[in-house]
């Protein structure tokens, strides 16, 4: 069953939650997954903090754990006012607390989990809100020992990256079995998710899609200069440099573009340096290529606001962020043909899809889109305002609340039988 985000439609909940005295008392929400805020890179750090800063605003008390590798931007984990962070460690009216993880590619995640599940059961949450399949594995935890309601969002497939070794690999595939079959609820950001998960396990997954807000162009200033670019002189691509964001593609699909028009490739490593260092080695065959490494706020938005067109050549994507974005700046797209692109819009005139993995294919698609002039602008407006009005960050805040208090409203019986019961 797919979820439609406008009506607040459910499908039915499998619960069991103690009931409250006061059905409107602040929940006690802990959100476990992300690497932490305020967020800079990361979908799913921006979907946390979205998401988390509106439950706050409607009176939920919202803990947000945090990597202590992440939080050193701002300070000694205890705020310091740098980047919104009040002294007392509050972000967005949300609680950001630091909790030390082993840094390392195959551990950090899972070892950062593990303390955080600890301490969200000590704090006695109601909602103990997981993000991704790996921090997942900590599910069963407060699902059978504690009365917290546990919630799983699935951003991606993050058993299908190439960027992990036998071993992970495995580890998430048992984490994405766990998911739909763990959790009271598991959410899913794309429609393509939610079949997936249908199709795979039976489980009726429910449908919150992340949001976006409005953008107002900026004016070229120090981004552009920094790099040489002029407005409406580049193409944009923005993500990790992960294998299967495709960035060697592109560079190479860009060097069938001729002329002036450069391609800033906006993103850094995720535990991929060999895989950057590839693309520094294919960048280095054309002098147009500029990989500017992670770019944040306002000069994010300065390169958003004046490229030619924003292009996302994934083989593997949950729902990008970053493609709603460039949506919503009003810029023209070029992005491979995966289920979660096509659902965003289809195959339209500022919206040109190309058949994923194909070099070919990608070089058509630019030379199209660039060649398209102001129909293109004009078509990349519409699909803005469809856009806008589909991807909402309150509505999806008011949609996962609306799931966290079927769940505290129920009583905790016949857990087992119901959990099991669940995918086979």
């Amino acid at each position: 069953m797919i979820v439609n985000p406008r009506n607040g439609s459910f499908p039915a909940l499998q619960r069991r939650r103690r009931p409250t005295s006061d059905g409107e008392r602040p929940l006690r929400i802990a959100m476990i997954g992300q690497k932490g805020l305020p967020a800079t890179h990361g979908g799913v750090e921006r979907h946390v903090e979205e998401i988390g800063a509106r439950l706050a605003d409607l009176g939920d008390d919202v803990t947000v754990y945090c990597r202590s590798s992440y939080t050193g931007r701002w300070g000694d984990g205890h705020g310091g006012g740098v980047d919104g962070v009040a002294t007392d460690g509050t972000y967005r009216g949300m609680h950001l607390r630091p909790v030390a993880a082993l840094g390392t590619k195959h551990l950090d995640a899972i070892t950062h989990s593990a303390a955080s599940t600890a301490a969200a059961m000590h704090m006695h949450a109601d909602i103990v809100h997981y993000h991704a399949l790996g921090p997942g594995l900590l599910a069963p935890a407060p699902r059978m020992l504690s009365r917290a309601g546990v919630v799983l969002t699935v951003h991606g497939l993050d058993n299908e990256r190439s960027k992990w070794s036998g071993a992970a690999r495995a580890a998430l595939g048992a984490a994405h079995w766990m998911s739909a079959r763990v959790p009271d609820v598991t959410v899913a950001v794309s429609h393509a998710l939610v079949e997936h998960y249908a199709h795979e396990f039976g489980r009726e997954a429910v449908y919150v899609p992340n949001g976006v807000v409005p953008r107002s162009p900026c004016p070229s200033g120090a981004a552009l200069a920094q790099y040489g670019l002029r407005p409406g002189g580049y193409l944009l691509f923005v993500g990790r440099l992960v294998p299967e964001k495709a960035a060697d593609l592109l560079i190479r699909a860009y060097r069938r573009v001729p002329g002036g028009l450069r391609l800033v490739i906006a993103g850094g490593s995720s535990f991929t340096d060999d895989y950057v260092a590839s693309l520094h080695r294919l960048a280095r065959r054309d002098q147009r290529v500029v990989l500017s490494g992670y770019v944040y706020g306002d000069r994010l938005a300065e390169l958003y606001s004046n490229a030619a067109a924003f292009v996302l050549p994934s083989n593997l994507e949950g729902m990008a962020l970053t493609l709603l974005e460039a949506v919503s700046y009003g810029l023209p797209v070029v992005a491979s043909d995966i289920a979660p692109n096509r659902e965003i819009a289809g195959e339209q005139a500022g919206y040109r899809l190309f058949r994923t993995g194909d070099e070919e294919a990608l070089a058509a698609a630019l030379l199209r889109v660039l060649a398209g002039g102001q129909a293109e602008r004009a078509a990349a407006a519409r699909l803005r305002e469809r856009v806008l009005a589909d991807y909402c960050w309150d509505t999806a805040a008011r949609q996962m609340r609306e799931i966290y208090l079927e769940l505290v409203r129920e009583p905790a019986t016949s857990r087992r039988a119901v959990h099991l019961s669940v995918g086979g």
